[in-house]
C-alpha cells in the first residue's frame, strides 16, 4: 500500500483523492509569480505584466514577461521564464509554419491548444516534471480579439479578461467589477495599470509595468514605449 509520500513524489500516480500533487505544486508556483494579465476588448487586446528588476544594473528596456509570437499575437508569462522560453519557441515555429503552409496567420486558439498539449505531455510520464509556467495568449485573429490562458496541467480557457500570478484573486475581482463588453482599448490599458498595481508588492509598482497592445483595426503587436507608459501614469 502506498503512503502519502509516495503519491507526492510520483507524477504519474493519482492520490486516493484524485490529485496529482506535482501538477498542483507547479500551479502553486505560478500563483506566486509576478502578476500578468490579458484584456480583450472590441478595439483590441492588452497584455500587461509586472517586471521587477532583479539587479540595479539590469537593463529595464528588455522585456522578460511579455513576448511577441507573431505580428498579430503576443504572450505574457507567469512562473519559470526558462520553461516559458521552450513553449514560446515552439509556438513561434508553429506560427511560421502555418503561414508557409496555409498562407494565413495562426489563430489564438491553435496556439493555446499547442501549448496545452505540450504541457499535458509532461504530466503523464515518469522522469519529467510539469512546466512551471502559465501563459496568457492574446491576439486578433479571424474570430476577432481573443485572450486565452494555459496552466501547468495542460488545460486552456478563453477569457474576456484574466489575471494570473501573485494576488490573482484580488486582481480578478477588480477585473470582474470594472470590465464591460464596450470597454475601449485606452480604458483597457488604464484598467491594466490599475489591476497590476493592485496585485504587485513593489513600493512603486506602476513603474515596473510593461504593456503591449494589438489593435483590432491594425492587428500588429506593439509594446508601449516608456514615454507612453509615463503618459498613462499621469
Amino acid at each position: 500500500m502506498l503512503s502519502p509520500r509516495d503519491y507526492d513524489e510520483a507524477i504519474t500516480i493519482f492520490s486516493p483523492e484524485g490529485r496529482l500533487y506535482q501538477v498542483e505544486y507547479a500551479i502553486e508556483l505560478v500563483k506566486r509569480g509576478a502578476p500578468i494579465l490579458g484584456i480583450s476588448s472590441c478595439e483590441g487586446v492588452v497584455l500587461a505584466a509586472s517586471e521587477r528588476l532583479e539587479r540595479p544594473l539590469q537593463d529595464p528596456k528588455y522585456n522578460w514577461k511579455i513576448f511577441q509570437l507573431d505580428e498579430h499575437m503576443g504572450v505574457a508569462i507567469a512562473g519559470l521564464s526558462s520553461d516559458a522560453r521552450v513553449l514560446i519557441e515552439q509556438a513561434r515555429i508553429f506560427c511560421q509554419q502555418n503561414r508557409m503552409i496555409y498562407d494565413e496567420s495562426a489563430s489564438v486558439e491553435s496556439i493555446a491548444k499547442l501549448v496545452g498539449d505540450q504541457a499535458q505531455i509532461y504530466t503523464q510520464y515518469a522522469g519529467v516534471r510539469p512546466f512551471g509556467v502559465s501563459l496568457i495568449i492574446g491576439g486578433v485573429d479571424q474570430s476577432g480579439s481573443r485572450v486565452m490562458a494555459t496552466d501547468p496541467s495542460g488545460s486552456y480557457r478563453v477569457f474576456k479578461a484574466i489575471a494570473i500570478g501573485r494576488k490573482s484573486d484580488e486582481a480578478n475581482k477588480l477585473l470582474d467589477e470594472r470590465y464591460h463588453d464596450d470597454i475601449t482599448l485606452k480604458d483597457s490599458i488604464k484598467l491594466a495599470f490599475e489591476t497590476i498595481g493592485l496585485a504587485s508588492e513593489e513600493k512603486e509598482p506602476l513603474k515596473n509595468i510593461k504593456v503591449a497592445v494589438i489593435p483590432s483595426k491594425n492587428p500588429i503587436f506593439r509594446r508601449l514605449s516608456f514615454a507612453e507608459v509615463e503618459e498613462y501614469l499621469k
